[in-house]
């Protein structure tokens, strides 16, 4: 007796990825290879470009081609699905549109963005659009840095190095 192991269901038997779900929402017409994409970019946990998309899809079913990616994740971000990002570099990335509001912290030495949240930042950026004569409908917050260097233990009186934070 033979012993079949399918590591994935058929889609027609998955449940639809997040992100298909807001593409049946919104009236999209599901093909296949758009079906795969949506899977793709509801199961990254990063912020991929295109290029990052594609590499993913194809790994998944070698038929898909760079234009369909182009085309479905434009689409996807004039339905609103997808947001579009500019962390530098030259590529624009892609977040779901479903996640939240938060804001996000781009290494620029390794290229990793670390997202947070921050209600004293929301009340702050309330705060100054009051003051210069406005309502917040909206804001995005996204901060280049680099790692700090580790803070040496001080000995008592010891004087600190220039340019050190504590």
């Amino acid at each position: 007796m033979e012993t079949r192991i399918q590591a994935r269901p058929p889609a027609q038997d998955r449940a639809p990825s997040r992100i298909e779900q807001l593409c049946i929402e919104r009236g999209l017409k599901m093909t296949g290879q758009r079906r795969l994409i949506a899977r793709v970019l509801s199961e990254a946990e990063d912020h991929p470009d295109v290029e990052d998309v594609y590499r993913r899809a194809l790994a998944l079913d070698n038929k898909v081609s760079i234009a369909t990616v182009y085309r479905t994740v434009r689409l996807l971000e004039e339905k609103g699905i997808l947001e579009r990002r500019d962390f530098g570099g030259g590529r624009a990335r892609y977040d779901p549109a479903d996640r939240g509001h938060h804001h996000h912290l781009i290494d620029v030495d390794t290229g990793k963005v670390i997202e947070f949240a921050d209600e004293e930042f929301e009340e702050l950026a309330r705060i100054m659009a009051r003051r210069l004569g406005f309502v917040l409908v909206g804001q995005r917050l996204e901060l280049f840095g680099r790692r700090a260097e580790p803070v040496e233990a001080e000995a008592p009186g010891k004087r600190r190095k220039p340019g050190r934070e504590s």
